[in-house]
């Protein structure tokens, strides 16, 4: 069974997934400071100064109001389509830089041969 384990994690795949996690993960909080700080601020300033984190909906009920801050998920959503792109991007650079060697043209079967000795006498013949 640890053979076997081991034979899965170190499959290719599997530390692709990990490496992916990794970057994205450290990735995360440079796209968390790029929506909160570079790109929602001239979107609210654009939309007559509305804060994107502080947009919510109120529902009544007879002790505290009830909020679904549905502001902080659009935050959320344009966060994760960032990142999604970058590590689109990402990746399109990895496989161009590693685009696969070329394979050899695989060997003329025992027939291909053949045809092609015959070939070669019936032309001999012809001239």
């Amino acid at each position: 069974m640890v053979n076997e384990f081991k034979e899965f994690a170190m499959r290719g795949n599997v530390i692709d997934l990990a490496v992916g996690v990794i970057i994205g993960a450290a990735f995360a909080p440079i796209v968390a400071t790029l929506v909160d700080n570079i790109i929602m601020p001239p979107i609210g300033y654009v939309l007559a100064g509305v804060d994107f984190s502080k947009l919510s909906v109120e529902i009544p009920t007879p002790t505290e109001p009830v909020l679904i801050r549905y502001g902080i998920f659009l935050n959320a959503v344009i966060k994760f389509l960032i990142t999604a792109f970058a590590i689109f991007i990402l990746i399109k650079l990895i496989n161009m830089v590693q685009k696969p060697k070329a394979a050899a043209p695989p060997a003329p079967t025992p027939t291909e041969i053949y045809l092609k000795e015959i070939r070669d006498l019936l032309e001999k013949r012809a001239a």
